[in-house]
């Protein structure tokens, strides 16, 4: 039954994204430096915080339609295991993204995540082409 765990950990993952959001809105709103927050609008940490922010609700969006299609379509077993784990991985990108302007960690994550998402969704893609019906 695969699609189970990636509509869960991911409707998570889209709950704590949301959370991140109201972080941001303070930081732009409410923070004691927000005139400085938004003189930086679109450079550099404030730019790829709100990247993370919202490559995290599109890969948790996309791992909870991933997770229906896996639970509804009758994909072969070996490429629906397959696509979950990549999409699943592909989540890793917007933590990447983070990691960086948190931590100054490099970009590991974000390749790997994104390299994972696209290969999910071209996996996906061909498996449900060779479907006799749908």
């Amino acid at each position: 039954m695969y699609g189970k765990n990636n509509m869960a950990i991911g409707l998570w993952f889209l709950a704590g994204f949301m959370v991140y959001g109201f972080v941001l809105i303070y930081l732009r709103d409410f923070a004691p430096d927000k005139a400085a927050w938004i003189a930086d609008y679109a450079v550099g940490k404030h730019f790829e915080s709100r990247l993370a922010h919202v490559h995290g609700n599109l890969f948790a969006l996309i791992n909870l339609i991933v997770g229906y299609i896996l639970l509804r379509i009758p994909i072969a077993e070996n490429a629906a295991k397959g696509v979950s784990l990549m999409a699943l991985v592909g989540m890793a990108m917007p933590v990447g993204i983070l990691s960086e302007v948190l931590f100054g960690l490099p970009p590991l994550l974000v390749i790997m995540g994104g390299i994972s998402m696209v290969v999910s969704m071209i996996w996906l893609g061909f498996a449900i082409w060779k479907l006799k019906t749908v």
